[in-house]
C-alpha cells in the first residue's frame, strides 16, 4: 500500500495542494513529491474567509490538478490555517507532584499542562481554540530543567511554561466547511507559520534561534524559535499587497504593471528608479518595525543568532534580505525548501506550508504526536495535541 500524504495551503493570493509519497530508496525512505496544483483564491481577505462557495471553488480547482499531476485520487488532506486569528500565548503553572516518592510521572506533567490553560486569561481566548500546546520550560523544586523532560526526576514540586497558539474559532469553523465542501476530510489542522517551519529551517538553525517570517499577500506571520522550540508567533495586517498598491498610487501606474515592478522588472513607462525604491522602502519599514518592536517585547531584538528567513511572494522583493538586516541588526535570508527529492518539481518558499504538511503526515510517530484524533463537528473538542514535537 503507498504511504501518500496531501497537504493544503489556502492562503488569501493562491490555493496550494502538494501531494507526497514515502518511497524507497537505496534501503531509506525519503519523501518524493509527486503533484501540484494551485488556484487563484476567491473569497479571502486578509485570510479570513468571506464567501465560502468562492473558496470551496479554488480548493477543488487546485485539488483537480494536483490529482491530475499526481494520478491520485485526493480524500483526506493536512490542512493549514492562517490570518490574522492566529495568535500565541503563554501560561506557567506548577502543581505538586502526587507520587509519595516524588518521582514525577506523566500524569504531573499532564496536570500542569492542563492548569497553564485553564489559567489563560478568559479575554485572550474567548471565541478561540488552542491549536498548539508547547512546553517551553521546566522548573523543580524551583530549579530550571535542563533535560529534554522532568520525567522521572524527584522534586515535591514542578511548574511549567507554556506557548499555546490559538486561532479564532469561527474561522476555523469556515475554513473546514470549505474544505469539506469540496469533497476533502481533514486529517488535521496546523498553523501556517509552525508548518512552513518544518521544510525551510533546519534543527541547528531552530536550536540557536532565529524569526521565520512568511510575507504574504494581506498578512505577514512570524514565528520565533530558540533551543528547537517556537517560542513565540505572531500575525501583521500588512502584506505584499500593499507594496503594490503603494507603486500604483505613487506613479499612476494599472497594478499589474505596480506588480511586476515591485518584483524587479521595468514597467513600461520612464519611472525614476529612485522614486521606486523610496516607495517600496516606506513600506518595508512599517514592516519590519512591527517585526522589531515583536521581538523587543519577547526580549529577543537583536539576539537570535540565526537570523531571519524570509518566505512567501513578498520574499521575492530584490532589496528585502539587506533591508531586513540593516532593520533588525541580524543576519538575513531568503528561505529556501530543505527538499529530500532534488528532482522536486517545486523550488521556491511559497510551497512552505503545503509541503511541509506532507512532512508532519509522514511523521514515524504522528499518531504519538498529534494526540487525540477528533471529530471536527465537536467544536468543543482541542485539535492537534501536538506536545512531543517541542520537548525542549
Amino acid at each position: 500500500m503507498r504511504n501518500i500524504t496531501v497537504g493544503i495551503d489556502i492562503g488569501t493570493y493562491q490555493v496550494k495542494v502538494v501531494v507526497a509519497e514515502l518511497v524507497k530508496e537505496n534501503e531509506k525512505l525519503s519523501p518524493r513529491i509527486i503533484g501540484t496544483g494551485f488556484a487563484e483564491s476567491k473569497g479571502l481577505r486578509h485570510g479570513y474567509i468571506i464567501n465560502s462557495k468562492d473558496v470551496t471553488g479554488s480548493i477543488k480547482t487546485a485539488v483537480e490538478l494536483a490529482e491530475k499531476a499526481s494520478g491520485v485520487r485526493i480524500r483526506k488532506a493536512f490542512v493549514a490555517i492562517g490570518g490574522i486569528g492566529l495568535q500565541s500565548v503563554t501560561s506557567t503553572a506548577s502543581v505538586m507532584v502526587s507520587r509519595a516518592d516524588l518521582e514525577i510521572t506523566d500524569l504531573d506533567i499532564s496536570k500542569a499542562a492542563q492548569l497553564c490553560e485553564e489559567d489563560l486569561p478568559t479575554a485572550l481566548i474567548q471565541n478561540r481554540r488552542v491549536l498548539h500546546s508547547i512546553p517551553l520550560s521546566y522548573k523543580i523544586d524551583g530549579k530550571a530543567v535542563y533535560a529534554k523532560t522532568p520525567l522521572g526526576m524527584k522534586a515535591g514540586r514542578l511548574e511549567i511554561r507554556m506557548l499555546f497558539i490559538t486561532c479564532l474559532e469561527p474561522h476555523l469553523n469556515d475554513l473546514m466547511q470549505a474544505v469539506e465542501e469540496a469533497g476533502i476530510e481533514i486529517i488535521d489542522v496546523m498553523a501556517s507559520p509552525i508548518a512552513a517551519s518544518f521544510v525551510t529551517l533546519t534543527k541547528s538553525q531552530k536550536i540557536a534561534g532565529c524569526v521565520l517570517a512568511n510575507i504574504g499577500a494581506e498578512t505577514i506571520s512570524i514565528v520565533v524559535f530558540e533551543n528547537n522550540i517556537p517560542i513565540s508567533l505572531e500575525v501583521f495586517q500588512i502584506g505584499s499587497t500593499d507594496i503594490t498598491n503603494d507603486i500604483a498610487l505613487g506613479l499612476k501606474i494599472p497594478l499589474e504593471e505596480a506588480e511586476s515592478m515591485k518584483i524587479g522588472r521595468l514597467g513600461s513607462g520612464s519611472f525614476s528608479k529612485k522614486k521606486l525604491e523610496e516607495i517600496i522602502h516606506a513600506r518595508l519599514s512599517d514592516m519590519f518595525e512591527l517585526i522589531e518592536n515583536h521581538l523587543k517585547k519577547i526580549g529577543r531584538s537583536g539576539l537570535l543568532p540565526a537570523g531571519i528567513f524570509l518566505s512567501g511572494g513578498g520574499g521575492n522583493i530584490g532589496t528585502i534580505e539587506d533591508f531586513a538586516k540593516v532593520a533588525l541588526k541580524l543576519p538575513s535570508r531568503i528561505a529556501s525548501l530543505n527538499l529530500a527529492d532534488p528532482k522536486a518539481r517545486i523550488k521556491d518558499s511559497t510551497w512552505a506550508v503545503a509541503y511541509g504538511l506532507c512532512m508532519l503526515g509522514f511523521s514515524k510517530e504522528d499518531k504519538k504526536e498529534l494526540g487525540v484524533k477528533v471529530s471536527f463537528n465537536e467544536t468543543k473538542e482541542k485539535i492537534l495535541g501536538w506536545i512531543k514535537q517541542f520537548l525542549p
